[in-house]
């Protein structure tokens, strides 16, 4: 007899299939994730890395949420003993171009193996060798490019062709002298044998074995900062989830030090002051509520890193500090980077979101392992007091905030974005468009988006025109896109009710949604 097995949303059709398997399989939803993860290192190089960090907000049936936070870590060493090989490149979206600082000199400990696996201790049920099965054979037989892999192949070019090794790991197999491009085929034997190594001798291989050393050997050669030292000390770190509640609904999210989830709590907290229901969504109200909210977290964001150490993140939902923001808003009222997500919820209500990057990779490989490595010393957002003035040996902050939703209703979801500053926004959005406007998955993660940011509103398709008039008098810079875009993130998505599963992918950066049905024997 077919049965529901649960389901899944990421951001490529293979990296789903890999969860898909595991599931049908009787795998819960943490064996899932875990499988499709290590399958988006192999089918989104761009966005997903064995050499990158992240975070999971895991939720097993009955039991209170916990966060996996195994994002990357900032070096031991002395920084002053290091003639860092650290560079600027452009990326081009487009209508936007971004720069991003690559080389060894950019490259922060990774947290994605360990963080596998520690998962898989906890909370899987098959076999870590079962789990990395997908992976291996996507990256043996190869992966097909879709156009919008092209393209963000296309964006970051000079990272993934700036060095002999990136150059031949991502090499077109047709066009000589190019990357690969879209419909063909990208092979990592490399990585397979990895992957099967991974499975075989655990994570020690990583962090004490030879890949360790490898990467010591490379930045010690090379201008890097890395020790076997910083790889050998590296822990997942299990945190309780930020929780609040907005309106009929509960939401989980990432706590501090990552700042996206203290930043989407806020927003939501100031948003709670209205009633966006009777405004309608599109209309001209809730868009400039959404823009002055933003730029009133903007403001936060800021101030929190000037008091950076005074613990103003642990307290900025305290009412205090609140009212400051909600001032700001009120006075307005009168006057790609490189992430994925995937949310997995299973028949017995176990439900898991991670949300991983590799920043954009910094250029450099693991020699011989198919592995490139992180850029995220190199990455603005997340160095704020600038570059090569990071303190030691220190979890980094991140925008990345896996979530999960409690409707009043009894409904859970489990979301949550790339898109580097966009992340807090796109998942704002969509909160609200369930909670508020009441939309179905697929209406709240396809409805159009607004961003703001440093003074420029970014609009995508899809609004009035009508409506859109009316900000000129506050946001004179709008940034008006031609369609939907994965500048605005990737929110990808899952729903259950009790009853009935719902996957949904965002469009926006490819994404692909499942329920997946399977034979009743294979239940666990």
């Amino acid at each position: 007899m077919s049965v529901t097995k649960g389901a899944v949303a990421a951001g490529h059709p293979l990296t789903v299939a890999a969860a898909e398997e595991i599931l049908q399989e009787g795998g819960n939803a943490f064996d899932a994730i875990v499988a499709a993860h290590f399958c988006a290192c192999v089918v989104e190089p761009v966005l997903a890395s064995l050499a990158g960090g992240g975070y999971m907000l895991a939720q097993k049936a009955g039991a209170d949420p916990l966060v996996y936070d195994f994002f990357v870590q900032t070096p031991h060493s002395s920084k002053s003993t290091v003639s860092p090989d650290f560079f600027p490149i452009h990326a081009d979206f487009g209508t936007v171009s971004q720069e991003f600082h690559i080389g060894l000199g950019a490259i922060a400990v990774p947290g994605s193996v360990r963080g596998m696996f520690d998962i898989h201790r906890d909370l899987c049920t098959l076999p870590i060798g079962r789990l990395v099965e997908p992976a291996i054979k996507a990256a043996r037989e190869g992966v097909q490019f879709s156009h919008l892999q092209a393209k963000i192949f296309d964006i970051v070019s000079p990272i993934y062709s700036a060095t002999p090794e990136a150059r031949q790991t991502y090499s077109s197999p047709i066009r000589s002298g190019s990357l690969v491009g879209e419909h063909e085929l990208l092979k990592q034997p490399a990585l397979a044998d990895t992957l099967a190594r991974l499975a075989s001798e655990g994570d020690k291989l990583f962090y004490e074995g030879e890949i360790a050393r490898k990467i010591e050997q490379l930045c010690a050669g090379g201008g890097g900062y890395l020790t076997c030292d910083d790889l050998r000390h590296y822990q997942v770190i299990r945190r309780k989830p930020l929780q609040l509640n907005y309106r009929h609904a509960r939401l989980f999210t990432n706590p501090p030090p990552a700042s996206g989830g203290i930043l989407i709590a806020m927003a939501l907290k100031l948003l709670e002051q209205q009633d966006l229901s009777a405004f309608g969504f599109g209309s001209h109200h809730h868009l400039d509520l959404l823009a002055a909210v933003m730029a009133a977290t903007n403001q936060a964001r800021l101030d929190m890193l000037l008091e950076r150490g005074s613990g103003l993140a642990e307290h900025l939902l305290e009412e205090h500090y609140l009212n400051q923001y909600r001032q700001q808003v009120a006075d307005h009222a009168r006057c790609l980077r490189g992430t994925t997500h995937i949310s997995v919820v299973d028949a017995a209500g176990n439900t898991a979101a991670m949300t991983v990057s590799n920043g954009e990779g910094c250029g450099y490989m693991i020699p011989g392992t198919g592995i490139m490595l992180n850029n995220m010393l190199g990455e603005e957002d997340i160095n704020p007091e600038g570059f090569h003035c990071w303190p030691e040996n220190q979890r980094m902050t991140s925008m990345m905030s896996p979530s999960l939703l409690q409707l009043g209703n009894g409904t859970s979801v489990a979301l949550g974005s790339g898109g580097s500053n966009r992340i807090r926004t796109a998942i704002l959005q969509v909160v609200s468009n369930l909670v508020d406007f009441d939309m179905s998955p697929e209406q709240a993660v396809s409805a159009p988006r607004i961003h703001y940011e440093n003074g420029v509103l970014n609009i995508e398709p899809g609004f009035e025109i009508g409506q859109l008039d009316g900000l000129k008098a506050d946001y004179d810079n709008q940034q008006h896109w031609e369609q939907l875009n994965l500048y605005f993130g990737g929110v990808h998505t899952v729903e259950f009710d009790g009853h009935r599963f719902h996957g949904v992918g965002d469009p926006r950066r490819g994404g692909v949604g499942a329920v997946v049905t399977g034979d009743s024997q294979n239940e666990r």
